[in-house]
Parts: structure tokens; sequence; C-alpha cells
């Protein structure tokens, strides 16, 4: 039986060239042609005749970092990465396919968007999810943490939460507002604790910055874990997100990533790279194995911002200390999914001097858009 189509405005047909690139270019091409695809989100991989090997998707670029790969890597390493995954090959269907088989193969095989292709090979369209059935926007509200004393940024936070230090003439924390409310959240919770009232005197009820604030005060600091067991249990996913974070991470993403994976909770994680400034000896026992050069140490590290789904609410005790971290730890240890999502976009966390001059830098010359 055919699904039922709403009628949406017929979308214009994509440039499917601008989206194409060969497997011997970059990781880094392949996120620019996602990112300049405008209502569609993944790169097509080509070969010599434009003929689609494969696609890529946000969500496989990620893998690909996590997986350690670079940015400047080859594309065809990470088509690599993605021979390894569940879902190795794109999902496609003739030029010329109805809409309503176009909807069915989505809906069946979990995509959002389905390239088109010629008797010969080639994409010569992509269809979206949104081109056939009105979108339905996600619920998702948001907390930040504000709490914070910024010892370290002393004495700029003397006489000011770190939270509303300007960066860029503007108070960091509404820069973080604008991103939540431009990705469509509208409940945003604040938890405060030093200075409290100076952060409620600017936001007040958040009307001004088109969001609905309400505000939870930490008596003593609680941890993030902790923060959240003061607020009511939500019903819809929740983003928090630490409010001296200066970053252009696509939330949205991150929640598509979140749902694809079926987490319960997912942890933004950013590289990090220590260089080893000596030569290091591998040794088996007191057997000498090889000696690297100078290598350098890869991490991935805590980005500072989270989604959670209301039933992870259930391991939070109210007005109990709980870091993070240590919600994660309960999670894990009881088999609850959860997944890392790495930024590959500009993020900052302001926690000293140097960062917090950096950020203003950044804001100026571009870098942070």
């Amino acid at each position: 039986m055919k699904a039922t189509i709403a009628l949406v405005p017929k979308a214009p047909r994509v440039d499917t060239a601008m989206l194409s690139l060969y497997d011997n270019a970059s990781i880094s091409e392949a996120v620019a042609c996602i990112d300049r695809s405008g209502r569609v989100s993944i790169a097509l991989v080509v070969d010599d005749h434009e003929r689609l090997i494969n696609t890529l998707s946000d969500g496989d670029i990620r893998r690909g970092i996590m997986a350690g790969l670079k940015l400047t890597d080859s594309v065809a390493k990470l088509l690599q990465v993605k021979a390894r995954t569940p879902h190795p090959l794109p999902v496609t269907a003739p030029t010329g396919t109805d809409d309503e088989t176009l909807l069915e193969i989505m809906q069946a095989r979990a995509v959002r968007q389905i390239p088109l292709i010629t008797p010969q090979g080639r994409a010569s369209d992509i269809v979206t999810l949104g081109d056939l059935i009105p979108e339905v926007p996600h619920a998702l509200q948001a907390v930040v943490m504000a709490g914070g004393e910024g010892r370290r940024l002393r004495p700029l936070t003397e006489a000011t939460p770190k939270p509303m230090l300007p960066v860029g003439g503007r108070p960091l924390m509404e820069l973080i507002i604008d991103q939540l409310r431009d990705v469509g959240v509208r409940k945003l919770s604040i938890a405060t604790h030093y200075q409290a009232q100076k952060i409620i005197d600017h936001f007040g009820n958040g009307k001004g910055f088109g969001v609905d604030i309400e505000y939870t005060r930490e008596e003593a600091p609680l941890g993030t874990g902790g923060a959240l067991g003061l607020m009511t249990p939500p019903s819809d996913p929740v983003l928090v997100i630490n409010g001296d974070i200066l970053t252009d991470i696509d939330f949205r993403a991150m929640y598509a990533f979140h749902q694809e994976h079926g987490a319960q909770m997912t942890v933004a994680v950013r590289r990090y790279e220590v260089p080893v400034p000596y030569g290091v000896v591998e040794c088996d026992g007191v057997r000498v194995m090889g000696l690297r050069e100078k290598p350098e140490l890869n991490f991935f590290v805590n980005a500072g911002i989270y989604l959670l789904e209301p039933s992870v609410y259930r391991h939070i005790a109210p007005n109990k200390h709980l870091n993070m971290t240590d919600l994660i730890d309960v999670l894990v240890d009881r088999g609850e999914p959860v997944v890392s999502f790495p930024v590959r976009e500009y993020w900052l966390d302001i926690g000293q001097h140097a960062d917090y001059e950096r950020a203003q830098l950044d804001a100026s010359n571009g870098k942070w858009r």
C-alpha cells in the first residue's frame, strides 16, 4: 500500500556537481560539500566518469574522526571506515522514481535523503524527506550550566559571572542562547549559583531573546548532574551545555547522530593532541621493539555539551552532588548506550585568561562565526 504524501512546495533541483568529489580529495573537502549543500547534507563520491561510488553524511565524517582520521586524510580512507559500519553503501533510487516510492524507501531504510541515479550511474538530483512531507520540528529543550565562579579568570569574574563576560561585544551566554534558539529550542533552563542575580536581571524570562527561561539556583555546587536533579524531569530530550563554551557546533547534527545511534546520552568530544618532544622507545620488558621520533598523542576530551533522553533522569537523585562523569559511569555500568559525538567545528572552552583572549581574537577576525 502506497504511503500518503502531504503536498509540499516543489523543491528546486539540487546541483549535484557542486556536491561531488573524487576519493582522492581530503575529508575537509567533503565537509565543505556537506556544509554548502543547503537543504541536503551529503557529499557525493564519484569516479572519473562522474558515476556515483558512495555518499558521505555528516555522521560518516564524525565516525571517521572517532576512528582516528584527520580532516587532511583522504576520502578513500573515510570510505574504508564506512565499509565497516552497518550501512556501508548508499541508499539510492532511479531517476524518475515516484514520490510515494521514495517516501517508502526513506521510511524502510531510515534515511532522510536519496540520490536519484541515471541509467549511466550518475546522480541527477537528491530528494530529501522535507521535499516529500512537511517535517515537524524536533521537540528539544536545553539547559545552560552557568553557576561556576570562574576563579581562573579573576579579576575579570570578581564582579561578573563567567558566562556574562563579553565576547565580540556581547555576553557569552547571549551567543549560546542565540544558537539554541536558531535550532528551534524554545524552552531553556539556566542553572545558577555564583552572582545569579546578574544573570537573571539580564535575561529575565527570556522573551526578549526569543525563548522561555526558567532558573534553578544551586545553594551549593552540585556538579552538572546534580544541578539537573534540581529541575523537573523533562518529557523530551535535553541538550545540556556549559555556559563558558564558544562553539559553532551543529546542534541539529548532534541530535540526528544521537537518534541514529539510539543513544541514551550523547557526549560531545574534541580531539586533543599532545606532541611528545622526545623519541619514544617502545619496549617489551627490557627488549627494545622500536623507536618513534617525537610522536603526537591523540585523545578525545569532554567538550562540555551533552544530549540526554528523559529516561536518564531516573539515575539522578535530587539534591545530591553528581558530576557528569559519574552519571556517564552509571549509564555505562548499566549497559545503557552512551555515544561520543566528535566536534569538527570551532570549539573553545573559556576557562583561563589565554582562552578568553583567544575568544576575543577569533570573534574579531571571523574564525568563530
